[in-house]
């Protein structure tokens, strides 16, 4: 896993080979970085980032000027890699969480400039995702929401939906 931009540019660190996690591509990353640039000035914003998987995207929204990012994964193995980077770092800027993303939403009550969620493309909730989002209210006003998923999924019709970015098999879908 590699930083594409910021203060962290060009740090790699190794995933384990027993990570069960699809990391974003490097490849969609940077092209979703480049859409977001156009929306976002990252330096002080808050960002929420959920099914963190390997911390990926939490490392770039933190090298490119993200003040407080929140990280949230499931899986033990995970989260423990996560804080491992965030320590080797040496960031207090980030909070990894190690939980389930749906309970997280229920009880959160902190808002955001950035959401990102990348579930496992099978989840079947993963339509729920935005409606869960704009109804708790998490993000601050001008926030963006981004999902990643893959193919089978469309959100054109939702009403916060403004933008689509398909790279290869991964799909972003963009709320507002």
């Amino acid at each position: 896993m590699r930083v594409i931009s910021g203060i962290y540019k060009h740090r790699r660190f190794d995933i384990p080979k027993t990570f069960k996690a699809r990391p974003t591509t490097d490849f969609a990353k940077e092209n979703l970085f480049n859409v977001l640039c156009n929306y976002i000035d990252f330096d002080n914003m808050s960002a929420l980032d959920l099914f963190s998987g390997t911390g990926s995207i939490s490392l770039e929204l933190l090298s490119r000027g993200c003040s407080h990012v929140v990280s949230i994964e499931k899986d033990g193995t995970h989260y423990s890699f996560i804080r491992k980077v965030m320590k080797e770092i040496q960031t207090e800027n980030c909070i990894p969480l190690r939980g389930d993303v749906f309970r997280f939403l229920k009880i959160c009550h902190e808002t955001y400039d950035i959401i990102f969620a990348d579930p496992p493309y099978i989840l079947k909730e993963i339509p729920q995702l935005p409606d869960l989002i704009f109804e708790r209210q998490l993000l601050k006003p001008n926030g963006i929401f981004i999902l990643e998923h893959g193919k089978d999924h469309r959100f054109d019709t939702h009403p916060h939906f403004f933008e689509h970015r398909e790279y290869g098999s991964v799909n972003f879908s963009f709320f507002k």
